[in-house]
């Protein structure tokens, strides 16, 4: 038999809920739930809601409502929407005692895939009863599947109220794409959103779908915060976009194995002098993929060098025939240590490292994204744009902040504690903490930590 999901809308009429910062719990929670109704109308999968205005529903009225929709069946999902209060920052989900994680665990993976941090998914049990539920829409909805879903913290001093204000469509997406998963039906992406999704089919692996997407399977892993290799049909897998290849460039030459200065400067209608000069080569040595400019319209085109993943100091300067002490001279270097998107100088002619590298918007997008992609955090990013919300546009350019080369980053994983990676880095959890301007031992897979 299909399951149904039965939408709440938290609170409503005289009961507001939560307030603070523009933030009405009764007003969002129906905005996310009506949001959430027509996209599950979309997918096929038959859905009502406890309430579609500004009426007040009391405790005793709200789930005898819940119930009336499609009966008190286990084939029934309960989804009561809310937003939490208590100077907290993430998402949290609440699961009914006689119910499993299962679909908890699909919705707190799908918000971190939104960009929004989880602080945790669990049950709570009445103090007076602990075979009973906390919670009564939990406790009087006996035999549905009822969770209960806190997108955030209206007082939150991180950037929920950011998240709640500007992308709740956003994070109820995120429950709509665990919710399909979980029923067992096809998602597709709403009209218009541009997002590239793939639903998981017999027999599909991550090395196949990274493969027919053009992507590695560790970049599909990362875009989805994969830590196994293992897939469950219907899971909704959010596709990276693929940055496309630059067209080479017939100002430059790339070193082949037998090349010389002179081979190549003859093939160019050059002398050995001109060449090397053109790319302020002192020597006569030359390396295997080391780019050489052939032309003067083109000289300025290597003056910096961009890091990229697995470079290092020395195959960046192997590349340019420079030593590398000849490139941390030039970059004012007093360690070996690069970050992914550092931009470095590789000629004299230019004055001073550029302090910044850019990044231009594409379909699919995120903030979150953008800021794991160069090992920063979101607030960095967002700081160095004087971006005050989490909207993107496609086409935006955005300032890339670039680290110091002194700057440490980790990507926290599954397992992981804030006193697991101070130890591992020799340094005081304090110290952690307050590099990262964290007031709680919660941690978040995939959130970007700076190591003192």
């Amino acid at each position: 038999m299909a399951k149904k999901v039965v939408i709440d809308p938290g609170h409503g009429g005289e009961d507001p809920g939560t307030s603070a910062n523009g933030i009405v719990e009764k007003d969002y929670t129906l905005l996310i739930s009506q949001y959430m109704a027509d996209r599950l109308t979309e997918l096929g999968i038959e859905n009502a809601l406890t309430r579609d205005s500004d009426v007040t529903l009391d405790s005793t009225t709200r789930p005898k409502t819940a119930q009336s929709l499609f009966g008190t069946g286990s084939d029934v999902i309960l989804v009561s929407n809310h937003i939490n209060a208590g100077g907290g920052d993430g998402a949290e989900i609440i699961y009914a005692l006689r119910n499993s994680d299962t679909l908890s665990s699909k919705i707190a993976s799908e918000f971190i895939k939104s960009g929004q941090n989880v602080r945790k998914y669990y049950q709570r049990r009445l103090p007076s009863n602990s075979s009973k539920d906390y919670y009564y829409i939990l406790r009087e909805t006996p035999n549905n599947e009822s969770i209960i879903v806190e997108y955030g913290f209206a007082d939150s001093t991180g950037d929920d109220v950011n998240q709640i204000k500007n992308n709740y469509k956003e994070l109820a997406e995120a429950v709509v794409r665990a919710l399909a998963n979980y029923i067992g039906v096809a998602y597709t992406a709403p009209a218009g959103s541009g997002g590239n999704y793939y639903t998981v089919k017999a027999g599909d692996t991550l090395y196949g779908i990274a493969r027919n997407y053009g992507i590695s399977v560790d970049e599909l892993k990362a875009a989805n915060n994969l830590t196994s290799n293992t897939l469950t049909i219907g899971e909704v897998l959010i596709i990276p976009e693929v940055e496309t290849p630059e067209t080479p460039d017939e100002n430059i030459y790339i070193v082949k194995s037998g090349d010389t200065l002179y081979s190549i400067a003859n093939k160019y209608g050059m002398s050995v002098n001109e060449l090397k000069s053109l790319n302020n080569v002192t020597s006569d040595v030359l390396s295997i993929g080391q780019e050489l400019i052939v032309s003067e319209g083109n000289a300025a085109t290597l003056d910096t060098y961009t890091v990229k993943s697995g470079d290092t100091l020395y195959s960046i300067a192997n590349k340019y025939g420079l030593t590398v002490n000849e490139l941390k001279q030039l970059n004012n270097l007093t360690s070996d240590i690069l970050s992914i998107g550092q931009v470095l100088n590789i000629s004299n002619s230019v004055s001073s490292p550029n302090p910044s590298n850019t990044y231009t918007v594409k379909s699919g997008d995120s903030l979150y994204s953008i800021a794991k992609k160069y090992g920063i955090t979101v607030d960095a990013l967002k700081s160095a744009n004087g971006k005050t919300s989490n909207l993107l546009s496609i086409g935006e350019i955005l300032v890339i902040p670039t680290t110091t080369a002194t700057t440490r980053t980790y990507t926290v994983k599954s397992g992981d504690s804030l006193w697991k990676i101070a130890t591992n880095y020799g340094v005081s959890v304090n110290a952690l903490k307050q590099a990262n301007g964290l007031t709680s031992d919660l941690l978040s897979i995939g959130q970007v930590l700076v190591i003192p």
